[in-house]
């Protein structure tokens, strides 16, 4: 059984990993649009797609029709992307649960 229990810590730790590589891969993709379509400088488009990756919202109006656009599809993406992560962490736990309760 204890081998079982380090099965899934080593499951949660590469979802963990996972999840944090897609949320930088995200972050990075909002910074270059916010510096492509808003003209903002990297610290700025950094903060934009950190606030709403982080479901904050926007930190300052976009001034763009594109940024807008982006914004908001890219806003829509983040809180997908909440979700799924979420659900990609704790797969493992819920899966060793219902292991435990013979479902």
């Amino acid at each position: 059984m204890h081998d079982f229990a380090d099965a899934v810590l080593v499951l949660v730790i590469l979802a963990v990993a996972l999840g944090l590589a897609i949320i930088l891969v995200s972050l990075a993709v909002g910074m270059y649009s916010y510096h492509r379509l808003e003209g903002a400088n990297w610290l700025d488009a950094f903060d934009q797609a950190a606030m709403i990756l982080g479901g904050m919202g926007p930190y300052s109006e976009p001034k763009t029709d594109g940024g807008k656009l982006f914004a908001g599809l890219y806003a829509i993406y983040c809180g997908l992307l909440l979700i799924g992560v979420t659900g990609l962490i704790l797969s493992p736990v819920f899966h060793r649960v219902m292991h435990q309760l013979h479902l």
